[in-house]
């Protein structure tokens, strides 16, 4: 019996220690060592407050009452101890026992729960109160989680989706969640219809992973409607913004090419120098950007920034436009006079864009602002002065106008003092990938699709063209090839590609013909008459543009057009 009682002393879990009525250690198992620290050949006949200073024994020994599940510290541990004094066959007190358990890693479980409970229910509360809509499914695609907005997206009761296939929802398109449990990988921006309102949405979703493991899928849904509703909100947002202030920066414009770059170098310089710049180029070069990022980088960059179309104005208005003018001026002035544009740009910046186009007579007071820091207004007595940095671009040649008599020599040396000659798109094809894939970002998001790459076939036959209308007629390019791409391809081919708006006329940049596109039959010599009435007015435009050096104002005139109806279809053509 003595020796089944030391085993199980010394095999269970709890520590005892007991003492006699003189408070000497008489029994000391292995659990009280290994708590406590102490062998028992060290501490047993000793007194238990030599190795034990928070014991409570001798107290139990004096008292003859037991002490139950008590939490103590013992050093650097805590325990649940208990304490009964130990007595005779007549009721004497001969001495007391505590069996005491480390609860240490209990109380750090304890908080570890604790801090796992409040994670969970900070997690469920932003879970539920986010307005995207979130599903989770389980590794077999059984959907275990829903929240708020999911179902009201959706126009399902939770009961209608937990406990059932993610598939259920899909009306049409993939399962985001399913492709995510075949790969083990995030899928992103997948256009789904889902719910019982057929309601078209992007979805994307990434893998739960325990220790290397995939236990499911998480899915996010973003409403396209409300998409594209924030985005009309943010566009008129925008269109207000532009008129107060220049939209662009230097980040818009793409320069990969060493041309390019050079240019980009040179126009920084000018943004931060108080000079007054001369833009030139062919149309649809980007002369507004370059303006727009030169006032943003300089220090005027919080003022008004004015954009002038000389050619837009005719050359009656352009005057009181420019400089104002006093009530009683002219027949039909505003009562009180008008504030003419450089007072308007005062303190900022503005950008006289087809400077060429500006007549002799409006010249001279051109030069007056340059000059003299100060205007006239029509009909006006008091020159106003004003602190306007002038930023000019034309894509006409200034020095043949000259010669010519049209443009004051005086005014051109003003105005050309820093001069940036911004190439066209033809000497710098190194800059055409980037141009089209940052065109394409711009159409997926207005057209809906979801192209992210050019396939080196139709990029090869982009960079054979000469594209005489730049950027512009890019833009106008990649437009149109969007149109002609399904909404689920990814990839522009060259069957994806319209033609050119020179047709089979067009120029290649090594003297090329460009042949017939995929699927046209090679000997189909009937053209629709739009097309060719199209191609004969672009091709007569850029010759009377040619003939008249890039002066738009004689070119409507010799076309029996007004300006603006010849800017429409320089436009339309990409010219």
């Amino acid at each position: 019996m003595e020796k089944a009682m030391e085993v199980i002393l010394n095999s269970t879990n709890d520590a005892i220690i007991a003492v006699d009525r003189e408070e000497k250690i008489t029994l000391f198992n292995p659990a009280a060592e290994k708590i406590t620290g102490y062998k028992a050949s060290e501490v047993r006949n000793k007194k238990v407050e030599n190795f034990i200073k928070e014991t409570r024994l001798p107290h139990v020994l004096k008292s003859g009452e037991a002490e139950m599940n008590r939490r103590q510290a013992l050093g650097n541990t805590i325990i649940i101890t208990s304490r009964m004094p130990v007595k005779d066959d007549l009721g004497k007190i001969i001495g007391a026992v505590a069996i005491f358990r480390d609860v240490t890693e209990m109380a750090d479980l304890n908080y570890e729960i604790y801090q796992l409970k409040e994670m969970q229910s900070m997690l469920e509360a932003i879970f539920n109160a986010t307005q995207d809509a979130i599903s989770v499914c389980d590794e077999k695609g059984i959907v275990v989680m829903v929240n708020p907005a999911y179902t009201d997206l959706t126009g399902l009761k939770e009961e209608e989706i937990i406990g059932r296939h993610t598939l259920n929802d899909i009306v049409e398109g993939k399962s985001v969640h399913l492709e995510v449990l075949n790969t083990k990988q995030a899928a992103e921006r997948t256009r789904l219809r889902v719910g019982k309102y057929n309601r078209e949405v992007i979805s994307s979703a990434a893998p739960i992973m325990v220790e290397g493991v995939l236990k499911g899928s998480v899915g996010v849904l973003h409403d396209v409607t409300d998409i594209k509703s924030l985005t009309k909100e943010l566009t008129e947002a925008k269109k207000i913004i532009r008129k107060l202030e220049a939209k662009y920066t230097f980040d818009d414009i793409i320069a990969n090419d060493e041309k390019m770059i050079q240019v980009l170098d040179k126009a920084k310089k000018a943004g931060i120098t108080p000079v007054t710049v001369l833009l030139r180029g062919e149309s649809g070069t980007g002369k507004e950007l370059f303006a727009h990022s030169i006032h943003n980088l300089s220090e005027r960059k919080y003022n008004q920034f004015v954009r002038v179309n000389c050619a837009a104005i005719s050359e009656s208005l352009l005057e009181s436009e420019l400089f104002g003018y006093e009530e009683g001026a002219f027949t039909g002035a505003r009562k009180g006079g008008k504030t003419g544009l450089f007072e308007e740009a005062h303190g900022g910046t503005i950008f006289l864009d087809e400077i060429g186009e500006i007549p002799v007579s409006t010249q001279v007071k051109l030069l007056r602002v340059l000059q003299e820091k100060e205007i006239m207004r029509v009909g006006g007595t008091k020159p106003v002065p004003v602190d306007v940095r002038v930023i000019a671009a034309t894509n006409a040649h200034l020095e043949d106008l000259m010669r010519e008599g049209k443009f004051r020599e005086d005014l051109y040396y003003r105005l050309n003092v820093f001069p940036i000659e911004i190439p066209p798109l033809r000497e710098r094809k190194a800059d055409l990938y980037p141009l089209v894939m940052y065109l394409v970002r711009k159409f997926n998001q207005e057209y809906g699709r979801n192209v992210d790459e050019i396939s080196d076939e139709a990029l090869s036959h982009l960079k054979k063209y000469d594209w005489p209308g730049n950027v512009r007629e890019l833009q106008n390019y990649i437009g149109r090839t969007l149109v002609n791409i399904k909404y689920q391809e990814a990839l522009i081919q060259k069957k994806h590609l319209p033609k050119f708006f020179d047709n089979d006329q067009r120029t290649l940049s090594k003297g090329e013909k460009v042949l017939p596109e995929e699927g046209e039959e090679k000997g189909k010599t009937i053209v629709p008459l739009k097309d060719v009435l199209a191609r004969e007015e672009k091709k007569t435009i850029q010759q009377a543009l040619e003939e008249m050096k890039g002066n738009r104002r004689a070119t409507a005139k010799a076309l029996g057009l007004s300006v603006r109806n010849l800017y429409y279809k320089m436009e339309k053509y990409g010219i």
